[in-house]
């Protein structure tokens, strides 16, 4: 597994040789300085406590979504450089979604890893701008793709030149309004010898509500962690906010940011508990 190996090449990452999973969190969208800066002190402390190798996640601009009045972000480069200014002064790695191959190298100048959306996992331009920047791409799995179908989105990357790769899995649509994660996906991608990480809280979204404002679970976040950390993921991705209720984009199905602390805690002692098996 080329966890630990790729995990080693993105910069002021800490704790990559531990044994426990590696954590992408933070906000859904960056809303302001104020708003991402504090939410990435809290999530960086709680990270160090447990020992986490933590990406903190945040992104410049929500591209897809439902309706036209629905906050999409407060302007790629203010955002950009928010994103960076978190990460020179808090020492963290960043990661955040691109929408189009064109915004692959501006994107890479200020971060340390690239997302590509699950719904342009297929988008061949799109992941060879990505690789070409020679940051770590972590392709988010469609929600209508098989996961053995994921192998084609990583010949693309590595065909391109970059090996610096990450899978997530986001579930899979069952019906219209709703996601389900098939954890026997999880050890199917991860034949393809890369990381392989569980977005938690996208995974609880129940899309296409007739409000034209996505719904969601987060009262199940635990359940669906435990549950990956049980089948062996290699990383963790979810969103955070201090008050849900009041965030601009995904409210839904976040995490209130007071509930990150216990929820850690029990992943990552259930993690160790994996790892003596």
């Amino acid at each position: 597994m080329k966890t630990k190996q790729i995990l080693n090449q993105i910069p002021q990452i800490k704790y990559a040789n531990s044994e426990q999973f590696f954590l992408m969190a933070g906000p859904c969208v960056v809303e302001s300085e104020k708003q991402a800066y504090s939410i990435a002190e809290r999530v960086i402390e709680i990270a160090d406590r447990y020992k986490l190798p933590l990406i903190f996640k945040g992104s410049y601009r929500k591209a897809n979504r439902s309706r036209l009045d629905s906050f999409s972000g407060i302007g790629d480069e203010k955002a950009l450089k928010i994103l960076a200014k978190i990460k020179q002064e808090l020492k963290v790695p960043v990661v955040t979604d691109i929408h189009s191959a064109e915004e692959a190298s501006m994107a890479a100048e200020f971060v340390d890893v690239l997302q590509i959306p699950a719904f342009l996992c297929r988008q061949t331009d799109i992941l060879i701008a990505a690789a070409k920047t020679n940051k770590v791409v972590n392709v988010k799995k469609g929600q209508f793709l098989a996961p053995d179908s994921m192998k084609f989105a990583i010949h693309k990357l590595e065909e391109t030149g970059n090996d610096k790769i990450m899978i997530t899995d986001r579930g899979t649509m069952f019906g219209y309004q709703d996601l389900i994660i098939d954890y026997r996906g999880i050890p199917e991608m991860q034949k393809s010898g890369y990381p392989i990480v569980l977005d938690i809280t996208h995974s609880l979204q129940q899309p296409n509500q007739s409000s034209g404002v996505t719904g969601g679970r987060p009262d199940l976040i635990e359940t669906v962690a435990k549950a990956g950390i049980a089948v062996g993921v290699d990383g963790i991705f979810l969103e955070t906010h201090y008050n849900p209720a009041e965030a601009k984009s995904d409210g839904a199905n976040m995490l209130q940011l007071d509930y990150l602390d216990t929820l850690l805690k029990k992943l990552s002692l259930l993690k160790g508990t994996v790892n003596s098996l």
